[in-house]
């Protein structure tokens, strides 16, 4: 599989191939799973009230690959048993996703996700924030349905990490001599802790041993770390048409993603004081200067090497597992997570 940097210069449609490849192969594995996934999802969200409604049905526009589910569920076949609460427990973490993104739209202002108006522009921020906790609220209404306190327990640890996660980017928003350390602690929050805890899940109610459950909860953290790199390359090189949703909102909201972090330390102290100073008075419109020093310096290559060696080092986690086909797509996931356009 090519490498994200090189999907991200090269041919566009070798991406696309390779994602559909594997996301058709993903659904040969579970395809009957993840069809249940999304029917408890809308059963749980149904409203009767037609303002609730029509949020709804926006926000079902949203829908992308299905990314956390897919993990949840492929993990637990993987460990040999996918049993009722595994869907549920599936369409629970990806609630808690959606409410983060519509939330995420707010913080960052964004106008389009996936190529559709976000709520907070179809509607405004008051309707956002209340349909981003309507989601919460009926996430954990549904994972009472499993009938352990377990489940409660751990997604709600797992949401209060996410919510320290958001809350440490909005502490550090204008703080431009972020270091790479205090950026690996947030993304582990806010991006990566709801894949960690998707494989959890998946491996501890399939029945797995403690080293197995602890060993997918970190292939899954791993994987988080190197999408949300993979995901910071394509808010400074991307474009709004192929990704889908509005970039440049980290310029723009202060927030130093790893490339400009990589960027602000590679240059001298005098050029890097100026381009903190763009990017204070200038947001996105920093922007072309940023790429030209990026490929000046090659840091999108060293980046995208950083995400690629993280998603190699979640893929070795997976020897703990035995060989099977969903083991098989486990090990390439990571390469979607990286390798993609939305």
């Amino acid at each position: 599989m090519p490498t994200y940097f090189e999907l991200q210069t090269g041919s566009v449609m070798s991406r696309l191939d390779t994602t559909a490849d594997l996301l058709q192969l993903v659904h040969q594995e579970i395809g009957a799973e993840l069809v249940r996934t999304e029917e408890i999802f809308d059963e749980e969200l149904a409203s009767t009230n037609p303002f609730v409604g029509d949020i709804i049905a926006h926000t079902r526009r949203f829908r992308g690959k299905r990314l956390r589910p897919i993990l949840l569920l492929l993990t637990a076949k993987a460990c040999g048993n996918i049993s009722d609460a595994h869907p549920i427990l599936a369409a629970v973490v990806e609630m808690i996703h959606t409410a983060t993104l519509v939330h995420d739209d707010v913080l960052d202002m964004a106008d389009v996700r996936r190529h559709v108006a976000t709520v907070n522009v179809r509607w405004n921020n008051e309707t956002s924030v209340l349909f981003g906790d309507y989601l919460f609220t009926h996430a954990f209404h549904l994972a009472a349905s499993i009938g352990t306190a377990d489940a409660c327990r751990i997604i709600g640890r797992a949401t209060n990490r996410v919510c320290e996660g958001e809350l440490s980017q909005v502490r550090h928003r204008g703080d431009l001599d972020l270091t790479e350390e205090a950026y690996f602690d947030m993304i582990d929050g806010k991006t990566a802790e709801l894949c960690a805890v998707a494989c959890l899940l998946g491996a501890k109610y399939a029945d797995s041993s403690s080293t197995v459950v602890d060993a997918l909860r970190e292939y899954g953290r791993e994987l988080g770390l190197a999408f949300q790199i993979a995901d910071d390359v394509l808010d400074i090189m991307g474009t709004e048409d192929a990704i889908g949703k509005t970039l440049g909102t980290d310029l723009d909201q202060q927030k130093l993603t790893l490339p400009v972090i990589r960027l602000l330390s590679n240059l001298p102290s005098e050029e890097a004081n100026e381009l903190r100073r763009q990017i204070r008075d200038e947001g996105s419109n920093a922007g072309p200067e940023i790429i030209r020093l990026c490929q000046e310096k090659g840091i999108l290559e060293e980046t995208a090497s950083t995400a690629q060696e993280i998603a190699n080092r979640a893929a070795n986690r997976l020897s703990i597992l035995p060989e099977s086909s969903a083991r098989r797509l486990l090990e390439l996931l990571p390469g979607l997570a990286i390798n993609r356009v939305c």
